[in-house]
């Protein structure tokens, strides 16, 4: 009778390690799957100026003059910029073969010069242009990454630029969002002097 009563014993700690012993290969198979279940998590990126403008196809004469002025790379900085943008509309009411001509690499400078004067350094979203004007007796003049200056103005609550020569153009689109600052789209190019 001892015999069977410690027969018993082993018998029911052999169970009792044996279940111990599933229990924690059970575990380790649980948190094996749990770790290979893992989702990688993806950060979505803000594409910059040069990118959003490439990815809009109202841009695609700006991108192509941004291309031939090699200003990729500088509109492709950290910035931050604020890029008044003409679209191809806007490059549309130049007069006939300007947009040819300027594309041309003997027109490299005057057309570096003419794009940098539609942008400046510095984010500047609607609201803070806004503010800027409605706060100096509505017009605010703005120093653009050319050196000269435009002067931002409000006519029917649309945003207005006033270029060196007196010609116009009005924001159609603000805020277009991008990683290194914004684009306000433009329905006609300013002109520096």
């Amino acid at each position: 009778m001892k015999i069977f009563r410690v027969l018993s014993i082993f018998a029911i700690s052999g169970l009792l390690l044996s279940s111990c012993g599933e229990k924690k290969k059970e575990m380790k198979e649980e948190e094996t799957i749990e770790e290979t279940t893992e989702v990688a998590v993806v950060e979505e990126v803000t594409p910059n100026i040069v990118e959003v403008a490439a990815g809009n196809n109202n841009f695609s004469t700006l991108v192509a003059a941004v291309q031939a002025a090699e200003l990729v790379e500088t509109l492709s900085s950290n910035g931050p910029f604020t890029v008044f943008a003409p679209t191809n509309d806007a490059f549309g009411k130049l007069p006939e073969g300007t947009v040819e001509s300027l594309l041309l690499p003997e027109s490299k400078d005057a057309l570096t010069g003419i794009l940098t004067y539609h942008v400046v350094s510095g984010k500047f979203e609607a609201a803070a242009v806004i503010e800027a004007i409605n706060a100096n007796n509505g017009s605010f003049t703005v120093k653009t990454v050319q050196g000269n200056d435009i002067v931002l103005s409000l006519v029917d609550g649309n945003v207005v630029l006033t270029d060196a020569k007196g010609g116009t153009a009005t924001v159609v689109i603000a805020d277009v969002e991008a990683s290194n600052g914004v684009i306000h789209a433009l329905d006609a190019l300013v002109m520096p002097e």
